[in-house]
C-alpha cells in the first residue's frame, strides 16, 4: 500500500461547478490521505460564481481554483491518479483519455445545479445540494478500509456510493455511513422493508 497520498481526480464535462466542489471537498475531509483535483471534458474556463460563494462562505480554500481540461492528466509529468471519479453523466459517457496507472473509477453522477432555474435563492438552493450530496459521498468515500479492501469488493463499494440516493444521503447519520462503509450499504433498508442483514 501506497504511503503518499491517495490521488483523486473528479471530471465533469464544464469543470466550474460539481467537480470543483468535489476537489475543495476532499482535500478538506481527506485530512491529507487524499489529494483531490478536478478537470472537465469541455471546461468553461472559470469556476461558477455560485459554487465559488459556497466554498468560500464554508470557509474552504479557494485560491488556485481553476476549470482546466481532463487532457492535463494524462501528459507524462501529470500526477498517477488511485481513483477517478465522475460526477456528471455527460462526462461519463464520453471516451476519457487514458490515464497513467490503472486508476479505480466510479460514476457518482450528482444533478447540475447550474443548469437549475428561478430566482436566485432557488438556484443557491440547488448549490448547497449538490454540495450536500457530494459531502456526504466522501465522508463515506475516506472512511473506507481501503488497506483491507482489495480491487474487486473496494470497486463494489465505490459503485454503491454512486448509486446513493438523495433520500439516502440525507436520512442517514454520519456513524452509520462510516459502519456500512467496510460491508455493502444498506443504506434505509428497513424502511424499504428489505432485511438490512441479508447478503447481496
Amino acid at each position: 500500500m501506497s504511503t503518499r497520498p491517495f490521488n483523486v481526480l473528479f471530471l465533469c464535462t464544464g469543470n466550474s461547478a460539481r467537480s470543483i466542489m468535489a476537489e475543495v471537498l476532499l482535500n478538506s475531509v481527506g485530512h491529507g490521505k487524499f489529494r483531490a483535483y478536478s478537470a472537465g471534458s469541455r471546461p468553461k474556463g472559470e469556476v461558477h460564481p455560485l459554487a465559488l460563494e459556497l466554498i468560500e462562505s464554508n470557509r474552504l480554500p479557494a485560491a488556485g481554483l481553476r476549470s482546466k481540461s481532463w487532457s492535463e492528466f494524462a501528459e507524462p509529468d501529470a500526477p498517477e491518479m488511485d481513483f477517478v471519479f465522475t460526477v456528471c453523466g455527460q462526462a461519463a459517457g464520453e471516451i476519457c483519455p487514458v490515464w497513467p496507472g490503472q486508476p479505480m473509477t466510479a460514476h457518482w453522477g450528482i444533478d447540475d445545479p447550474a443548469v437549475v432555474e428561478g430566482d436566485e435563492a432557488h438556484r443557491r438552493g440547488a448549490f448547497f445540494e449538490a454540495f450536500n450530496a457530494l459531502q456526504n459521498r466522501l465522508l463515506i468515500f475516506v472512511s473506507l478500509p481501503l488497506a483491507k479492501l482489495d480491487r474487486h469488493l473496494l470497486q463494489r463499494r465505490l459503485d454503491e456510493i454512486g448509486k446513493l440516493s438523495a433520500e439516502d444521503e440525507s436520512a442517514t447519520n454520519l456513524s452509520d455511513r462510516i459502519r456500512a462503509a467496510g460491508r455493502p450499504l444498506r443504506l434505509n433498508a428497513r424502511r424499504r422493508g428489505a432485511d438490512p442483514d441479508r447478503a447481496a
